[in-house]
């Protein structure tokens, strides 16, 4: 467990990283009839991503514990959702 607290908050600094990349990469034009499912579903997977790479940099850089939510079944929940998405986005 030791090891997983040292590693984690990186990695999600990581993803949220290569996330906002592939935002501005990927996500493309807005027609005038709206946002595409995928574009939607992008969205909401950046929102999820976003808060989890807050969360970590919080608690890695800065030593701040999270204000909401402090066991880690949320941030988990996130996670799968986010795995979902992608699989939705997928298909």
């Amino acid at each position: 467990m030791i090891h997983v607290r040292k590693v984690v908050p990186y990695a999600l600094m990581v993803a949220v990283a290569s996330g906002l990349y592939m935002i501005f990469q990927i996500f493309g034009k807005i027609s005038d009839d709206g946002m595409t499912l995928f574009q939607i579903l992008l969205s909401i997977k950046a929102f999820l991503a976003l808060w989890l790479g807050l969360r970590g940099i919080n608690q890695k850089l800065f030593k701040i514990n999270p204000w909401l939510f402090k066991s880690h079944l949320f941030p988990f929940s996130f996670v799968v959702i986010i795995i979902l998405l992608s699989q939705l986005m997928y298909i």
